[in-house]
């Protein structure tokens, strides 16, 4: 599952890390591929990623196996992250005119034993280059995180026209299957009215769990951790772990049906 969304500060990052999080609570095996340059996947998730560090930039560029970069999360035993470094901000330029340069981590995934994961979560940088192409071509779904916020839903509609080009060129398969409102602040009207504009666009795409605007989400990352192992008890983490119960569900009754 992708995790895509071109606008910067929508939580991206932030989504990817505790739903993985809270998936793997639960017992299921999770690998998140840190795809940004910025790495703060990898950091929210206390895995190495200085400079210099097997990263994905060596997957994408040099072809070196997903195997070798993947990395347990200290403390949680069903968690897994393939870390970034900055060396992935010249990759963008790097695959322009390798062959193949949009299916590069397809067929990393591919040639990695991803059975033994039961989710692998791609978090995105904020840009809509050859990075998220790639992650659009190697997942099978896209979640977007939408902040509830005035202009929430600007730009939105150059990422789904980037959705129906993967699609319609590069994997047939992918399909956006998860929307979730993000940053929502319940004291003022314009989050309600927001909320209210995403469900009727998109109806039951969006999840019903919000996550609200919490200060212990914010600081976990700079303890290394998830707000699902900083504060469990704090709001944040209780509406990422109904969000991922909630697409667990989701995805029990598609497999079902």
């Amino acid at each position: 599952m992708t995790v895509a969304n071109q606008k910067g500060g929508v939580g991206k990052t932030t989504t990817a890390v505790n739903l993985a999080a809270a998936l793997s609570m639960h017992g299921q095996r999770v690998l998140v591929v840190d795809l940004d340059p910025q790495g703060n996947a990898s950091t929210a998730m206390a895995t190495e990623h200085r400079a210099g560090t097997p990263s994905v930039y060596h997957v994408l560029v040099d072809d070196l196996p997903l195997s070798e970069i993947v990395k347990p999360v200290p403390e949680m035993p069903n968690l897994f992250c393939a870390p970034a470094t900055l060396d992935l901000a010249g990759a963008e330029i790097e695959l322009v005119p390798m062959v193949g340069r949009e299916t590069r981590l397809k067929r990393a995934l591919g040639a990695f034993d991803a059975m033994e994961f039961d989710y692998i979560l791609i978090d995105c940088p904020p840009s809509l280059g050859l990075l998220t192409v790639n992650a659009m071509a190697a997942a099978q779904e896209v979640l977007i995180p939408i902040q509830c916020e005035y202009y929430a839903l600007e730009g939105l509609s150059q990422l789904l026209k980037n959705v129906e080009l993967v699609r319609a060129h590069l994997n047939p398969a992918l399909a956006v299957s998860t929307i979730l409102l993000t940053m929502y602040d319940g004291r003022t009207r314009l989050a309600a009215q927001v909320a209210d504009e995403v469900r009727s666009h998109f109806g039951d795409t969006v999840l019903n769990s919000v996550i609200p605007r919490s200060v212990r989400v914010s600081e976990a990352p700079s303890y290394g951790q998830s707000v699902m192992t900083y504060d469990p008890g704090s709001s944040g983490a209780m509406a990422y772990s109904d969000a991922a119960r909630e697409m667990a569900h989701r995805a029990a009754a598609l497999a079902e049906a």
